[in-house]
């Protein structure tokens, strides 16, 4: 049945993508903890390699440490008032991913 709106159709548009996130997480999940096996596919024709490497994470370091002034320093930045604010990229992966592939 074809939407009989924009509404409707936006609608239905980010069902699917909801759905869509679900299934990439369950997914993702099933590779994770597959990942210390080889996996071999039909479609497949070179192995898979794993790789795991330990990565700092200022985020696990002590209250002591994190709020002490003599381990922080000051950043200046400019605004111009009035302008549209550029939004931030994202470069790393959400905190449990992330915390998988370093071996946490």
């Amino acid at each position: 049945m074809q939407p009989q709106t924009a509404a409707e159709e936006l609608t239905q548009i980010r069902a699917e993508i909801a759905r869509l996130r679900v299934r990439e997480a369950e997914l993702a999940e099933a590779v994770l903890r597959a990942a210390a096996l080889p996996q071999v596919t039909r479609m497949q024709t070179t192995p898979l390699v794993s790789k795991r490497e330990r990565v700092f994470d200022p985020r696990l370091l002590p209250a002591e440490i994190l709020l002490d002034p003599a381990y922080s320093r000051e950043k200046i930045t400019g605004t111009a008032p009035g302008m549209p604010r550029p939004q931030p990229r994202r470069l790393q992966a959400p905190a449990p991913l992330q915390a998988r592939f370093s071996g946490h």
